[in-house]
């Protein structure tokens, strides 16, 4: 079966700075993949070479079987959608709902336009009275949803979600994620997903890769970090950040 997402040996390098060095991976097709690891390693990054908002030093990525160039066309951004972790940042502050999700229907020329607006609007629990209002007029988790809309109108096969709750208090993003996930098994989509908290991870992925430094530590399903089934020290001390500086088990070599 064609992969999904491939990478194969991805480097970015800014001004000397190797912030990708040497990344693998395969995501195969409706699997929800995810990056973790501490600031700067590299997991933002990642998802933004595959975008194309990253410079690519090296490498390839193929996405459903095609190999990428340095620049990413239309049929590209049909497939391949991200969902950024600030959602007032992502949004147009003098654009209402509905202009944000009509303007890339009207870039991709798509018709039925009407239908399509409030078909995402409804997908991701607004409804039609949110369209004629600006971002400044939402709330945080309303914004996000906005911003997944944006995403899924254009009906790609892969979302690239950078830490797409962080921003949101705690009982919202249990909301959001469950939504995404919701989305997710509904369209049969592929997600790749960074974040910073393993416990989101945990819940959503199937597998995921520990980035530090730019470059992979370890990989493991999601089963696996959830009973702590870890072999690297950098992996060990994620988990003890994360669960109040309790010590997880560790695995046997």
């Amino acid at each position: 079966m064609t992969p999904a997402l491939k990478l194969d040996n991805l480097q970015v390098t800014f001004n000397r700075f190797r912030a990708l060095r040497g990344v693998s991976l395969e995501v195969v097709s409706g699997e929800s993949f995810g990056l973790v690891g501490e600031s700067g390693s590299g997991k933002s990054t990642l998802l933004r070479a595959v975008a194309g908002l990253a410079p690519v030093t090296g490498g390839t990525i193929e996405v459903n079987g095609k190999t990428l160039g340095s620049s990413r066309t239309k049929a590209f951004y049909r497939d391949v959608q991200m969902v950024f972790q600030d959602p007032y940042g992502s949004l147009h502050p003098r654009q209402t709902v509905d202009r944000l999700l009509l303007e890339p229907l009207a870039v991709h020329g798509f018709g039925d336009i009407e239908r399509r607006i409030l078909r995402a609007l409804d997908e991701v629990g607004l409804g039609s009275s949110f369209r004629f209002r600006y971002s400044h007029q939402l709330s945080g988790g309303q914004r996000q949803r906005v911003a997944i809309a944006r995403a899924l109108i254009l009906e790609p096969s892969i979302l690239l979600l950078d830490e797409p709750t962080s921003a949101l208090d705690a009982s919202v993003q249990a909301e959001v994620l469950n939504l995404l996930e919701q989305i997710r098994r509904d369209r049969k989509l592929t997600f790749v997903m960074v974040s910073h908290d393993l416990a989101v991870v945990t819940h959503m992925c199937d597998r995921l890769m520990v980035m530090q430094h730019g470059a992979e530590v370890e990989r493991l399903t999601a089963s696996e970090l959830a009973r702590r089934h870890v072999t690297q020290d950098y992996t060990r001390n994620l988990l003890i950040a994360s669960q109040g500086f309790v010590r997880p088990a560790v695995q046997n070599a």
